[in-house]
């Protein structure tokens, strides 16, 4: 084969790409040696747009800068952008192309309270109190619609036919934004989903994750001198001490699968006053949504023992929930092909020494940065670790889900070590990596029709006669409610 009148661009994919194909006596791809070289032509420009939103620190429903940074950037590319829709302002949709097949990816970009970090191996706050990306979404959204302007170069130059769709979603860390935008019928008529997260590890991901609901008490008692004449009180504070000691002496009788967390968010104000008012989160999750009604329904319950006993009315507010994953294994052994064709992203000495002083800084083993790309794993019956939205999402449409490394082997989520490793070039790699993996997947989907109906397939088969509910009250999100 002759490759010296190649062009550059395709030379330097061609590298990357050659060595995985030569074991397998294939060819490389032209069209996704195209998405991986489109990347790599955006890079600092994707880089730039990752580090502002990085910057802006945005919480839940708050993301105003992170949409529009990334809805104008979308706009600027040449996509058609819906801003503000099912009645979020910070919701959008960024379309390319037209007709079938449509092919979305899912982008987030919603930061956590607290945990606001500057780009150093140490804990060291950037805006003392104020939130950070310690969940890696300043790298999520802005990878995935990397990705979709790669798969917009291919349809606007005739290579490709169909629609590339990019869903800004927000509040995933909170509310749950996508349980909305399903509402609002957002993912209906789309073939497949893309979504990836950011990780310690590079991989396929094929776990299910947690169903959860989240819902608030409230408590409403009778105020009254706390010395003088507190018999005339009663405390709604005590309604919620008792609630939580009924939750607390409850998880013993719970399986291993469930997990029950509370935020305390009102118990008082002053010491001397019997408080009347009090408000309490309370999440619920397990393996599957089927497992967690009846927790779910118990720890409600309780709450009007804990109004008995304290002799105070009592209010239980739903607030949202979501479904587990349903992990779609077909798409997924689409998308390991091209993580191994890919290969594991490479570090400079400068970012190993960088990963492991946060682990030193973390109290886990110093190993460094991981990005091997490792067989697709089975996936567990009862698969812990977090939550997302994204379950709801992949029981409306078929979704194909990647995982790719931006932060340090062991080190916490949800943490400033995250953040940290977001705000430079590890978080960097990692985000270019995922639009490539991700790009490479969707290229599979818009050539394949057999593959994209093998993917629908297995989707019907797992869902089987299973009718989709979302777990979310009436009316609009929760923009600006005493939630926050």
């Amino acid at each position: 084969m002759k490759i010296k009148n190649l062009p550059i661009a395709f030379l330097s994919t061609f590298i990357i790409l050659s060595p995985a194909y030569s074991q397998k006596k294939t060819k490389p791809d032209p069209l996704k040696a195209e998405v991986v070289s489109s990347v790599d032509s955006r890079f600092e420009a994707l880089t730039d747009l990752s580090d502002k939103i990085w910057s802006f620190e945005e919480i839940a429903f708050q993301e105003t800068q992170s949409a529009a940074a990334l809805s104008d950037y979308a706009e600027s590319l040449g996509f058609r952008v819906t801003r503000g829709v099912a009645e979020i302002p910070t919701a959008f949709v960024a379309e390319y192309g037209s007709g079938s097949p449509i092919i979305g990816i899912l982008g987030e970009f919603d930061a956590l309270p607290g945990l606001s970090q500057n780009t150093v191996p140490t804990k060291s706050p950037l805006h003392e109190g104020a939130p950070g990306h310690g969940c890696g979404h300043n790298l999520f959204g802005v990878a995935s619609l990397g990705a979709a302007a790669a798969i917009k170069d291919l349809i606007d130059e005739g290579k490709i036919k169909g629609t590339v769709r990019f869903y800004g979603t927000p509040a995933e860390e909170k509310f749950f934004g996508k349980l909305w935008m399903i509402r609002a019928g957002l993912f209906d008529d789309v073939d497949v989903m893309m979504d990836w997260h950011p990780a310690a590890e590079t991989k396929t991901a094929v776990q299910k994750g947690l169903a959860l609901v989240d819902f608030q008490v409230e408590f409403y008692g009778q105020a009254a001198h706390a010395s003088a004449d507190p018999w005339n009180g009663r405390s709604a504070a005590d309604a919620l001490e008792l609630y939580t000691t009924g939750i607390n002496y409850y998880r013993e009788h719970i399986k291993p699968t469930v997990r029950i967390h509370y935020h305390i968010q009102d118990a008082g104000q002053v010491v001397n006053v019997v408080p009347d008012y009090s408000r309490i989160w309370v999440r619920v999750r397990d393996s599957s949504r089927e497992g967690l009604e009846p927790v779910w329904k118990q720890v409600e319950k309780m709450a009007s023992g804990a109004a008995i006993l304290a002799n105070v009315d009592y209010k239980v507010s739903l607030i949202s929930g979501i479904h587990e994953i349903l992990v779609n294994r077909t798409g997924s052994a689409a998308l390991q092909k091209n993580l191994e064709t890919l290969g594991p992203i490479t570090y400079t000495e400068e970012e190993q020494v960088f990963a492991k002083k946060i682990q030193e800084s973390t109290e886990k083993p110093q190993i460094g940065l991981v990005s091997e790309i490792k067989p697709m794993e089975e996936t567990e019956e009862h698969s812990m670790g977090g939550s997302t939205d994204v379950g709801d999402v992949s029981y409306v449409v078929p979704t194909i889900r990647l995982s790719a490394t931006t932060a340090p082997n062991g080190t916490p989520w949800h943490s400033w070590a995250v953040v940290a490793s977001g705000g430079m070039s590890i978080g960097h790699k990692g985000m270019a990596y995922a639009a490539k993996a991700l790009s490479m997947t969707m290229v599979d989907l818009f050539q394949s029709a057999e593959l994209r109906e093998a993917v629908k397939e297995e989707f019907k088969e797992k869902k089987g006669d299973y009718v989709y509910k979302g777990i979310v009250p009436d009316g609009p999100p929760p923009i600006n409610s005493n939630l926050q």
